[in-house]
């Protein structure tokens, strides 16, 4: 191994990082490398806020790592492997420094895996130690690499972030496998709404087509008629266009090959390498065995290849009954991968009607038939999918070199498939089953209800694209199935986006409180607030009545809370100092009004030192709105750990304020010049201390119908303050 000293002095030489915190954050991002194998990642960004968990951490990966003289930073030594020495790849390692901030430090130490063509850089989030896991991670780390100037200098080059599909796919366009072609494709089963876990894919698929200068196909694999919809198709698309790409040409579909994959099929026959199995569902089971024990042949395996084929002439006919037979390939029983042992290719679905060929075809293809051979149709080169599928990966080439040895495919070279791991996001199930489970018992309002993390709802609670977009790019793309991705860093990136892109930041009370001040006298003040460019023009009401929120209200204050209490002041937002002076309740003991004075000189004057500014609107110059709350759907990190994940549902996911009130000039933000109907788009706006939120046009539009308001749903709160309620 190398001395740590001499890394050391290689790592202050060569490598410059630099790392910004947002203002409303305090974090450490600690980079810990972990050594990749031929096609793993290069390494992983482990996101950490406690010195003592990252210091425990540290072993475990092989490191080691030693305290500065003054107790200011830690140096983390990374080791370089044999292996990697011996497999020709350039690898060395790298340790630094970086000082401790109070109470937090922020610790990187950077590995590169360098391979013949490039350095890989996959930033992911690791679960492993749990106990070290991030809550609020909205850091970014900006990591540059030397190379050798002309007179000898290190000098500093951006690398940009790579990952081991991409690595794989330029050695390909090196080597010209594919003639130096690109092309990869998304494809998709129409048999629900699409949630996040497709937007890695669809990011790394179109990704890569753009990248490599290629095309991305997206192809709907309709091969189950039972559970497929032209819903789910429509809405796939609309999915995809949303994320922001766009596919090449018109989507395809499986479905558009299901004469030649037919033809095949027959050929199959006629080679003996597939037959016809009369075999029930539960015996082929048994028949195929375990992942210890071999299978066994069935007793229709040996068939003639006349009977064969005059079977599966009647199956297509629908003269055999659903379930009674089925094609199966015909390789090895005994293979020690269970999916080689005699695949179905071909079974027998009679209803309901295919969305597309409607009652063309009474049997239809299996997955593993149809996607591999669809993939050499449409001369796709890189087949990349989830690591559920990597046993699949033998039957993918097998299926494709058969039918390549009989001259029906004309691509250069046959696809290959490669697979990475899927993305596991803390508070969220991506089970389709289990979001059909949410949805049926009514736990949430379909599948584009804004909790759900369908595509869908996330669009109709307002994720801007960009942000699922860049945190697709953070997480990067590893063969880790173990690595669980935190929540917190897809709603940074919102958060990130958002205040760049939202412009309109409102005042509006969620749940009013009426505060009379006493000593007001005179006519009602109009507050004109200067114009924000483009924005409409606002200004404000000041008079004896107005509305505060009552989370800014307490009678008995505990430590720590600096709002208005008896005897207490607060500044109002672009208004008066108040003092409560008295609290008026109603019948049932709550707090219905508070009588506070002013001072009439503190308009336009910063606030007193240690006051507080709170947020207001007038009672009667203010519009309504219906503002919807989301929180977390679930209330532990890993619902599925549960033995019913459904325990895990969080109760107060969702809270629905009615009596809400926004300033007056909410309404042309909402509405059209004409008045009468929502403006296109998503309308968004920052409610001052509040969030971010985003007009509803589903439910408002429902709302209108009736007279009712505008409804809004907050997309994000301004910063990371989520906690699960305890349960007394």
């Amino acid at each position: 191994m190398e001395d740590p000293s001499t890394a050391r002095c290689k790592m202050q030489a060569a490598t410059n990082i630099s790392c910004r915190r947002s203002p409303e954050c305090a974090l450490t991002l600690a980079a810990l490398a972990v050594w990749g194998v031929r096609q793993n990642m290069s390494h992983q960004t482990l996101l950490y806020t406690d010195r003592h968990a990252l210091r425990a951490s540290i072993p475990q990966l092989g490191c080691s790592y030693s305290t500065s003289l003054r107790g200011t930073g830690t140096v983390i030594c990374l080791p370089t492997t044999a292996s990697h020495q011996t497999s020709g790849a350039s690898a060395w390692q790298s340790s630094r420094t970086f000082s401790t901030g109070t109470p937090f430090i922020l610790g990187v130490a950077l590995g590169l895996y360098g391979r013949r063509y490039n350095l890989s850089q996959n930033f992911g989030h690791s679960s492993i130690p749990a106990t070290a896991a991030t809550t609020n991670p909205t850091a970014a780390a900006t990591i540059r690499h030397a190379k050798k100037s002309d007179g000898g200098v290190p000098v500093q080059e951006e690398v940009l972030t790579a990952n081991f599909v991409e690595d794989i796919v330029a050695r390909d366009v090196e080597k010209q496998t594919y003639g130096g072609r690109v092309c990869t494709r998304f494809p998709p089963e129409p048999n629900g709404y699409l949630h996040i876990g497709h937007a890695k894919s669809i990011c790394l698929n179109f990704g890569i087509a753009k990248k490599f200068g290629g095309i991305c196909k997206l192809r709907f694999d309709d091969t189950n008629p039972a559970s497929e919809k032209q819903e789910y198709i429509d809405s796939i698309q609309e999915d995809v266009r949303w994320l922001g790409f766009q596919w090449d040409e018109n989507a395809h579909y499986a479905s558009d090959y299901f004469d030649q994959l037919h033809s095949w099929a027959c050929a199959f026959i006629e080679q003996g390498w597939a037959y016809i199995d009369e075999l029930s569902a539960e015996e082929i089971s048994l028949y195929r065995g375990t992942l210890t024990k071999p299978g066994k042949n069935s007793p229709f395996r040996d068939r003639p290849v006349e009977e064969n084929m005059d079977l599966f002439k009647k199956m297509r006919a629908g003269e055999i009954e659903q379930g009674a037979a089925v094609l199966r390939a015909k390789i090895d029983m005994s293979h020690p991968n269970v999916i080689m042992r005699d695949p179905i290719m071909y079974r027998i679905v009679k209803t309901p009607p295919h969305p597309r060929t409607q009652d063309k075809w009474l049997i239809y293809p299996s997955y593993d038939w149809a996607h591999g051979l669809s993939d050499a149709i449409e001369e796709v080169t890189h087949s990349v999918c989830t690591l559920e599928f990597n046993m699949h990966n033998e039957l993918y080439d097998w299926f494709n070199e058969k039918v390549y040895t009989l001259g029906f495919l004309k691509c250069v070279a046959l696809p290959r498939q490669h697979e990475f791991a899927r993305l596991e996001m803390t508070y969220i199930v991506v089970s389709k089953r289990k979001l059909k489970r949410l949805v049926d018992q009514g736990l949430v309002d379909g599948w584009d209800d804004p909790r759900m993390p369908t595509l869908s709802g996330m669009r109709r609670r307002g994720y801007p694209p960009v942000a699922l977009r860049r945190m697709c790019e953070l997480i990067g793309v590893t063969k880790v199935p173990t690595s669980v991705i935190e929540f917190a860093l897809l709603e940074s990136c919102i958060r990130d986006v958002l205040k760049r892109e939202v412009q309109m930041k409102l005042l509006c009370v969620l749940r009013p409180v009426r505060v009379i001040i006493s000593n007001w006298e005179g006519d009602d003040k109009k507050v004109e607030l200067p114009q924000e460019g483009s924005l409409p023009r606002r200004s404000l009401t000041l008079s004896r009545e107005l509305l505060i929120d009552r989370d800014d209200f307490m009678e008995d204050p505990v430590p720590g809370f600096k709002r208005l209490a008896p005897g207490r002041k607060v500044k109002l937002r672009y208004g008066y100092t108040i003092t409560c002076d008295d609290v008026v309740r109603g019948e049932d003991g709550c707090v219905t009004e508070l009588r506070c004075s002013y001072d009439p000189e503190s308009l336009g004057k910063r606030p007193p030192k240690k006051v507080a500014v709170i947020h207001w609107v007038h009672p009667t110059d203010s519009s309504p709105v219906h503002v919807r709350l989301y929180e977390r759907l679930f209330t532990d990190p890993r619902p599925e750990d549960r033995d019913d994940f459904m325990d895990a549902f969080n109760p107060d996911s969702l809270e629905e304020l009615t009596n809400a009130r926004c300033e007056s000039c909410v309404q042309q933000l909402c509405f059209t010049d004409e008045g009468t109907s929502i403006r296109a788009g998503p309308i968004r706006a920052q409610f001052e201390r509040c969030g971010y939120f985003v007009v509803d046009p589903q439910k408002t539009n429902e709302n209108l119908k009736v007279g009712g308001p505008v409804v809004f749903n907050r997309t994000v709160t301004l910063n990371e303050s989520w906690k699960p309620k305890v349960q007394r």
